[in-house]
């Protein structure tokens, strides 16, 4: 397949030979098996997708303020100058929209266009939109189908693959969800060259926990392709999404619904969450992810699992992307301590923490203590 990239990609995608390569990682699920689609351009050749994958369907596109301002409306120009019936809707951007109220809002516009159990949810954006018109879907009309469409290089990695959706309550994030697949992932990296520094630096840092919980290899090539990496060089952009995409797809073939090996997903994510939602979500999930990245890591190296060059390379990798290693101070040890009590992953009472054994390798426990965490994020604190 070829095309020329569009909407707001960058002139690199477009003058690369890369421009006439789309790679392909299935998630293979049995009936639920998808395809992720990695490349420039391909928001270009999607209403002919479209047309080729689900003839004669009826689309909702779904999509947040900010997205629809500078894609949305575009996007849906093109498909329906292409005879695709689609309409759009949209919510406000953030991560404070993740509610039900915002979802229960979202539904009667749906109902208010016309959607049926026939039409089919494409959701445009990043983490954000994706959780939410996924967890509409599965839940409209008692479910309804859905295809990813992230826009951010942290949705193109992570939380557009898998199958998680989930809005948050006041006590945490995600608390209310389904697992949900999707029918496809279209992940076009062009747009990636429209994102403001943050939002690249929040993807990489899920890059990041590819990288420490189960290849070597990735990590390697983000320290010597730093460069590159932060420049949105096509090929080493192309390279780690779908390295990235890889890794989750052998994971939720072997553990879909989280119940073993998935858990290696959250590394850092469990303190990282709770530093999220004890900012009031004022610090951002990747940034988040990698103080928690830090100083799980640091757990890690108490119990002599993780070498203190390892937890050194990890420190200088944050450095190189300028995320941040340090907590601050405004994050109290109770708060964490509180929010990671009201995790979903909690179990009986207990935590799991994922813990790594050395780059690329990780172990999941329970007995991590609230101590081993307070002692961890204080030598990750600021001061």
């Amino acid at each position: 397949m070829t095309s020329e990239p569009i909407f707001g990609a960058c002139s690199k995608c477009a003058s690369d030979e890369i421009s006439h390569v789309w790679e392909t990682v299935n998630v293979p699920l049995g009936h639920k098996s998808y395809d992720i689609l990695i490349g420039p351009g391909l928001l270009s050749g999607l209403g002919t997708m479209l047309k080729e994958f689900l003839p004669d369907s009826r689309f909702v596109l779904i999509t947040d303020s900010t997205v629809e301002d500078y894609l949305g409306v575009d996007l849906l120009n093109l498909l329906q100058d292409e005879g695709i019936d689609v309409s759009m809707i949209s919510f406000p951007a953030g991560e404070e929209s993740k509610r039900m109220d915002v979802i229960v809002d979202l539904a009667r516009k749906m109902v208010n266009i016309g959607a049926d159990r026939t039409s089919v949810v494409l959701a445009l954006g990043g983490g954000v939109t994706g959780d939410m018109a996924g967890f509409l879907a599965s839940i409209y009309m008692r479910g309804i189908p859905f295809i990813q469409i992230p826009t951010t290089l942290l949705a193109q990695v992570d939380s557009s693959v898998g199958g998680k959706t989930g809005v948050d309550l006041p006590e945490g994030k995600n608390l209310l969800g389904t697992f949900s697949q999707p029918l496809r992932v279209y992940a076009d990296i062009g747009v990636l060259c429209t994102l403001p520094a943050p939002e690249l630096r929040n993807g990489l840092a899920e890059v990041i926990k590819y990288g420490m919980i189960w290849s070597e290899e990735l990590f390697s090539m983000l320290e010597e392709r730093w460069w590159d990496v932060i420049n949105l060089e096509p090929h080493v952009t192309a390279e780690i999404v779908k390295q990235s995409c890889e890794i989750k797809a052998k994971v939720v073939a072997e553990d879909e619904r989280e119940g073993g090996l998935r858990r290696i997903l959250n590394f850092g994510h469990t303190i990282g969450h709770a530093i999220e939602a004890s900012s009031d979500y004022r610090i951002p999930h990747g940034e988040a992810v990698a103080m928690g990245m830090m100083a799980v890591s640091r757990i890690s190296a108490m119990r002599g699992m993780l070498s203190d060059r390892d937890v050194e390379r990890l420190a200088g990798l944050l450095d190189r992307f300028s995320l941040p290693r340090t907590i601050p101070e405004y994050i109290d040890d109770d708060s964490i301590i509180r929010l990671i009590q009201h995790d979903k992953k909690v179990k009986e009472g207990r935590v799991h923490f994922v813990l790594c054994k050395g780059i690329g390798s990780t172990v999941i426990t329970d007995d991590v203590t609230s101590e081993d965490v307070i002692r961890a994020v204080n030598e990750c604190r600021d001061t």
